[in-house]
């Protein structure tokens, strides 16, 4: 191998470092909160709805946890019903997302933008983001419209 072949080599592995530290660090910054804007309402002791915002921030949601002892008036003004209730409530983008909804459903619902007002995981099924353990419980999470319309969107 003469000095040109060496020095041409060097500049194509320096060329391709550059590259995948790119990628690396743009999918940091993903997983930094550089995604969706949401806003999280829950209570201030709920211990697995903040295991559920460190699972939206690993997928880069930018998240603003609001804290209130009551959360009534925030489901009806999003038209979650008693069936379809869960501990937390959050906002992105317009929709609703109630519960422990995956993040990466989440994030399928802001693909497609189906005409709903929501996704919901209703109660708390073990095994879901941020109720995470030894036993996993078969869940749907639940499209709804705001005014009593569901159908499942997809199962885990």
């Amino acid at each position: 191998m003469n000095r040109r072949t060496m020095w041409a080599g060097a500049a194509v592995v320096t060329v391709a470092l550059a590259v995948v530290g790119a990628v690396r660090l743009g999918r940091a910054g993903a997983a930094a909160g550089q995604g969706p804007k949401m806003v999280v309402y829950k209570q201030e002791t709920c211990g697995c709805c903040n295991e559920w915002i460190e699972h939206v921030r690993a997928a880069g949601f930018r998240v603003a946890a609001k804290n209130r002892e009551d959360l009534v008036d925030i489901k009806q003004r999003y038209g979650i019903t008693g069936t379809l209730a869960s501990c937390h409530t959050a906002v992105v983008e317009g929709y609703a997302v109630e519960g422990h909804v995956p993040a990466d459903v989440i994030q399928r619902l802001l693909r497609e933008r189906p005409e709903v007002a929501g996704i919901a995981v209703p109660g708390m099924p073990q095994g879901s983001p941020g109720m995470e353990g030894p036993v996993h419980e078969r869940y749907n999470v639940i499209a709804f419209d705001g005014r009593g319309g569901m159908q499942v969107y997809e199962s885990r």
